[in-house]
This record gives C-alpha cells, structure tokens and sequence, in this order.
C-alpha cells in the first residue's frame, strides 16, 4: 500500500514474497519448496488486494469529495476480494493446466524458489538492507534530519527540480531496469523542460496551461498503454485461431481442479458472488451499477490473466476506468461512488493476476492447488481487511492534502482516475497520449513508463532514472561474467533492492501507526 501510494507504481510482489518465506520457514526447520510456494502465494495474495485500492480510493481526497469511512474501505476490499478469489477458481485450471501462458513473473518466482541460496548469504541480502533503509526512513521522517529532496530549488520555474530523497525509489529504479527507466526519464525531459519550460519559453503557452498538457499528455500516454497490452494479447490470440477466451462452458465444467468436490467448489463461487453483489448494494451503489460490476468482473478478469500471463503487466485501475465509465453511462453514479466500482474491480483484477502468477509457479514446482486455494483465501480475505485498515490510517495519519502530485502520496494512477472524473485539463493533449499510447506499445516502447516519466514530478524521475543508471553500470560489470554467476550477482541485487523498497515502506506504516497514536 505504501509503495504503491508512494512511488505511484507497484514492482511485482511475488519474487520477495517468494524469498521471504523460503527464508522464514527455514529458520523454522522447513526446506520443502512447496510449502514457500503455499506461503508466498498466502502473502501476495493481500498486497495486490493493498494496490486495487491504492489505485482507485485516493482520488477522493484529490477531488476533495469527503472522508472515506473504515467501513466504507472494508465492504470495497472485501467486494473486489471475493470477485477475484471466484474468478480465480473458474479460470485457473484453462490459463494454467490446459492452456498455460508465459506468466513470466511466476516463471521468475518459481525458478527464485528452485535457485535460491541455502546459506545465510540469501537471508544478510534481504534483511541488511531491509533495516538500513528503515533506519534512514526513520531519521529523514520521523526525526526530520534529513531533507525530503536533494538540491530543491525555484531556479527553473514551473519544473518541481531536485533530487527525490528515497532509497526505495532508486531501488524500484534498478529492478525495473536500464531500457525502461531510460524511457522514463525521457519521458520527464519531455514533460518538464519539453513541454512547461520550453513551450512557455517559446510563447505557445503559461506554465499552468503547459502543466495541463503535460499531466493530460502523461496520463493518456499510461491509459492508451494499458490498453495496448490487451489489444495486443487479444489480437495474438485470434491470429492463434483460440478463438475462446476462457468464458465459454468448458471453462465452467473443467474449474477448481484439485479441489476434492467440484459440486462445493461450484457453490462456493456462487456464494462468493452472490456476498459481492450484496456487498455492492451496502455501499449504496444501486442496483445497475452492482450488477454491470458483477457481469463485468468476469469480463475484466479474463482479460486481465490474459495481459499478466504473456506480459506480467496488469492494468488494472485501466480495468476499473472501464467498469466505472461504464456504470456511469447507464445510471446515474454520484461521484464518490464512482471510484468504489473502479476501486473493487481494480481490486479483483489485481488479485486475480497476481494469484495465477502463483499458480504457475505451484504447476512448475508441482505444488498441490487445493493447498495453493486454501493459502489464497486466507491471504487475500485477512489482506482484505489489512489493506483497507492501513489505508484509512495513513488517510488519517497524513491527512486528505498529502495525496496527488506532488503531495506526500504521489498516487499516480488515483490521480489518473481523478482527473477523468473531475475533468481532463487538456483534452486534445490527452488523445493525443491515447493514441501514441497505442501506437509507441506496438513499437515495442514502454509507453506506461513513457507517461510515467511525463506525468510524475521531475525530482521523482531523477532518483529512479538514477536506479536505472545502477542497473546499466551493473549489467555491465557483470557482463562477461559467466552465466551462473550473472544469475547469481543478479538474484543478490535483486534481494538488497527489495530490502530496501521494503525497509522503507515498513518504517512509513510504522510511522503512521505512530501518529495515529500520538506518539
């Protein structure tokens, strides 16, 4: 949740999950690799419920619509919650055992799993880091000894300039790599000093006209590239003559394989949605706008194993936009509102993605399923709860101001669902970013992290382009090495990197649990 608030992006948590119960259950006298399998799909089944809601909830407060009750947070996360823990039982066993995809986050977490060192080296790369970074947290936050950004200044005017004080961000700069990270911080160059500096400079427009354009360029560039992703899955499939996308009635009588009763399993999901639907109806949501989000769910979470299982991308706020725009064209929503349907089917298409990645990785390791199903309804429903718990804290801890651009919480894609709620600055600019969106994808140009780099403040893309520039000099020192201890030097950066990220986030929680505290 922290992260994901924090950085306005959310790296994959299965690769740390995976290490971190390798590791724990070790010390608890465990080497069996299906049992870190069961656990590491328990603990990631929570935290993309954490990131549906990061995604979606804080645009209310951007939009200054009100307080979200504890409540409130609960019945969304339960809702999307339950959808994705059906979803998943229908789809599994057609995008896993009888039609398997890529999945190549899953990939990395099983073969991190079968690699993983037996020695204490793999513990000291996670857990080092991990405290060093909470340390320095505590001291710039909590203590305020440290500045916020690094050389901050007003000398270019319209540019939020400087150096973003936070190892977790260079850190996700290094684990999403040199070649993406480039294109971000290309995408900063042409937002702050291309559009704002220049375009003023050049007299086309003010600093708050160019401000628009770059924010409604940024975020059609995100939107059109999530789009992409499923234009391009789908247009695959059909060249591949699939023809079905998993909705069809095979797919319903094939389901839940490895769960001993299919007839407890069928209703199982039918009480899922059935809980849902009321669940949607306590939120005040109508009757039309619950039942689009439980006809769509099912919709949206094809397409979202789809985009996971040949990409490891899932756009899934872009899924809740979809949801949400189009319960709004046929009924009338009142605002708030709105973002709770984004914010549940977020959340199930979150989960759903998520879980099937630790699906593949039980099929390569030959992990028992029905353990697989039973960790994930543990995890994903005391996930539930959790996230919508750490939510409200940090709502309250850091107030309604320190969400959007700019803010404390960057929130970049509840920012993104603001904006097309409220109102797009530039709406010429925005189609524009739409449609290059589309386009620069099938280019094979990352144009999410494209319209990241445009959208985020400048000080923000400097500290992850300098976890890129990290990553190139590392990928470089170890490039004649030989391909073991490539592997090797890699999964050891890869642990400090997710200790870092993961220091820092645990000291921020930490920090809010203290002020809501008074401490």
């Amino acid at each position: 949740m922290y992260t994901a608030l924090k950085l306005g992006a959310l790296p994959w948590p299965i690769v740390f999950a995976a290490i971190i119960s390798l590791l724990f259950l070790r010390l608890c006298g465990s080497r069996d690799l299906h049992e870190a399998n069961v656990a590491h799909t328990m603990m990631t089944a929570g935290s993309m419920v954490a990131g549906g809601l990061a995604f979606t909830i804080p645009g209310i407060l951007i939009l200054g619509l009100g307080e979200v009750s504890i409540w409130q947070m609960l019945l969304v996360a339960l809702a999307g919650t339950l959808l994705g823990l059906g979803a998943t039982m229908v789809f599994r066993r057609r995008f896993v055992d009888d039609e398997p995809l890529e999945y190549p986050i899953g990939e990395a977490a099983a073969q991190t799993l079968i690699g993983a060192d037996a020695g204490g080296k793999t513990a000291a790369a996670v857990f080092v880091p991990m405290g060093l970074a909470a340390i320095y947290a505590w001291i710039r936050d909590r203590m305020a000894k440290l500045p916020g950004v690094f050389f901050m200044n007003g000398q270019v005017p319209g540019v939020a300039f400087g150096l973003y004080n936070s190892p977790m961000m260079i850190a996700v700069g290094f684990l999403m790599g040199a070649v993406p990270m480039l294109v971000w911080f290309v995408g900063a160059l042409l937002g702050d000093f291309g559009l704002v500096v220049g375009g003023s400079a050049a007299g086309w427009w003010d600093i708050a006209t160019g401000q628009g354009i770059k924010s409604s360029l940024g975020m059609g560039l995100m939107i059109g590239g999530g789009l992409a992703v499923v234009v391009k899955v789908f247009i695959q499939r059909a060249r591949k003559g699939s023809g079905s996308t998993g909705t069809d009635g095979s797919a319903l009588t094939n389901f839940a394989a490895g769960i001993a009763n299919p007839k407890v399993a069928r209703l199982t999901v039918i009480v899922l949605t059935a809980v849902s639907f009321a669940l949607c109806l306590a939120l005040n949501l109508g009757l039309v706008p619950s039942l689009v989000i439980i006809v769509m769910v099912w919709v949206t979470s094809v397409m979202a194993i789809i985009c996971v299982g040949h990409t490891g991308i899932d756009p899934m706020e872009v899924f809740g936009l979809i949801v949400m725009l189009l319960a709004a064209a046929v009924s009338e929503v009142p605002t708030m509102l709105m973002f709770f349907i984004a914010a549940i089917i977020a959340v199930s298409c979150g989960l759903v993605g998520d879980v099937m990645n630790d699906f593949h990785a039980g099929h390569v390791l030959g992990t028992s399923p029905k353990n697989q199903y039973i960790a994930q309804f543990a995890g994903a429903i005391i996930g539930a709860v959790v996230a919508a718990l750490t939510m409200y804290l940090l709502m309250q801890a850091y107030g309604a101001d320190a969400f959007g651009v700019g803010k404390t919480f960057i929130a970049t894609q509840a920012s993104t669902v603001a904006l097309l709620v409220s109102g797009i600055p530039n709406v010429p600019a925005f189609v524009i970013g739409l449609v290059a969106g589309l386009g620069l994808y099938f280019l094979k140009i990352p144009t999410v992290m494209l319209g990241l780099g445009v959208y985020l403040p400048f000080l923000m893309s400097l500290a992850a382009g300098l976890g890129g520039l990290i990553r190139l000099i590392f990928d470089l020192i170890i490039k004649k090495r030989s391909p073991e201890d490539k592997a090797k030097a890699n999964t050891t950066m890869v642990l400090i990197s997710s200790g870092i990220l993961g220091g820092e986030s645990i000291c921020g929680v930490i920090i809010a649990f203290l002020a809501i505290a008074g401490l």
